[in-house]
């Protein structure tokens, strides 16, 4: 009898506690499902967008006479390693009529001297530029793009960054979407080229953030359609915008319509800000083109792992442009969506089988954009380390830019919207 009561009172004792684990299995099971249906619309948004994701196709020059005038911008500052390969594949271009402005920045490696041995000259229409002293407020590349397109005659404006290389049909192509597509801003996305395993492992998480955050169908879709487009709130057209620096073709009208770089002088990420600039104005007919240029163009971003590090650290939190909400949703989301999975497959005792799902969802999304975009299998293989780079830099860059500020082409970028008060110069170590 006293045995009985005794497994009675232990009973009633630990009921709490299995009414707590049977509690925390719910909690789980949900939050795992949370996730899984996150991943799934992560990988619709994926699918959606690379359905629609065109590439450059080759196109026959023009003739002379129909061929409107191209500039073909580029601002060096610096890029000794990189300025021969571009120019000289630009001078090799076979569109009939276009000129090439390349502007020194203020380069204390030799490059302006390389581009001269290049045959440019200051006159003409193969020309380098030097760079005038950077204003207050305004940042680096956007300084000197705002120059190069002062200087530019042309009825379209191509901005190009030192570090890519593109194929003679590079520029005919581009005219030809453009043309076809009435694009306001056509950007291309070049094959990335990765080395070194810093390379190989955070440079494509650039697309697993674009392609499952940005609605480039939506987009395409509100431009066919900008009395709808007219009806969506600014900031909400703002937000669709997004562009790659590395490769803008404009219309003149357009540049200047939306007020060209001087309008967005003081962004860091001034390529996703003058994208988000255009299609705020789609309902007013404005239009914007992302597309890739993989037959045509590469661009190899940086050279080293450290180089990569802070490369992500200066655009990262700019990107956000200071939004602290934003940061945090899109962080912590990535975070859960993209990284815990791997963590929960050996902690979790509920919901494993959710959880192998959702690392099957991961990997799908990585197989898909890997191949689409022809980088590194590496990043596929060793998805969770790349994740924890680019979270790690995603957090070191809110930590720099709010206190002692990003380092860059020996300028230093005190907050994420620019210099705030001028260039400044490193202090002496």
């Amino acid at each position: 009898m006293r045995t009985g009561n005794m497994r009675a009172r232990a009973g009633l004792v630990n009921r709490p506690g299995r009414v707590t684990l049977a509690v925390m299995g719910v909690v789980s099971i949900f939050y795992h499902v949370v996730v899984l249906v996150g991943l799934l619309l992560a990988l619709g948004m994926v699918l959606a967008n690379v359905a629609c994701f065109g590439g450059l196709e080759p196109a026959a020059p023009p003739a002379p006479a129909d061929a409107p005038l191209v500039s073909i911008l580029v601002p060096a500052r610096n890029e000794a390693r990189n300025i021969e390969a571009c120019v000289g594949s630009l001078l090799l271009q076979d569109y009939p009529r276009y000129e090439l402005i390349v502007l020194d920045d203020h380069s204390n490696d030799g490059t302006g001297d390389l581009v001269r041995g290049l045959g440019l000259q200051e006159t003409g229409d193969r020309r380098v530029l030097s760079g005038e002293p950077l204003p207050p407020g305004w940042t680096g590349k956007g300084w000197a793009c705002h120059q190069l397109s002062l200087a530019a005659r042309g009825e379209f404006l191509f901005f190009t960054d030192a570090d890519t290389t593109h194929a003679p049909g590079t520029v005919s192509a581009t005219v030809a979407a453009a043309r076809a597509y009435r694009a306001d801003l056509l950007s291309a996305w070049p094959r990335l080229i990765t080395v070194t395993w810093g390379e190989q492992l955070i440079i494509p998480m650039i697309l697993v953030l674009g392609m499952c955050i940005y609605p480039h169908w939506l987009v395409l879709f509100l431009q066919k359609q900008p009395h709808l487009a007219a009806r969506l709130p600014a900031f909400l057209r703002h937000g669709l915008g997004a562009a790659n620096g590395q490769f803008m073709f404009f219309t003149r009208a357009g540049y200047d319509r939306i007020g060209g770089h001087a309008a967005l002088h003081d962004h860091l990420v001034e390529d996703v800000a003058l994208g988000r600039a255009v299609a705020a104005r789609m309902g007013e007919g404005l239009r914007l083109l992302n597309c890739e240029s993989l037959r045509f163009s590469t661009c190899r971003m940086y050279r080293s792992f450290a180089e990569t590090w802070e490369g992500f650290t200066k655009n990262m939190r700019a990107a956000f442009e200071d939004s602290l909400a934003g940061f945090l949703i899109i962080g912590a989301t990535h975070c859960c969506g993209f990284l815990l999975p791997f963590f929960f497959l050996f902690l979790a005792r509920a919901g494993w089988p959710l959880v192998l799902a959702q690392i099957a969802v991961i990997y799908v999304i990585r197989g898909v954009l890997t191949r689409r975009f022809q980088t590194s299998w590496w990043s596929f293989v060793l998805h969770p380390l790349g994740e924890v780079l680019s979270l790690g830099i995603g957090l070191n860059s809110w930590r720099r830019l709010a206190s002692k500020g990003v380092q860059w082409k020996g300028r230093i970028y005190q907050t994420s919207r620019g210099i705030g008060k001028g260039g400044k110069q490193p202090e002496p170590q």
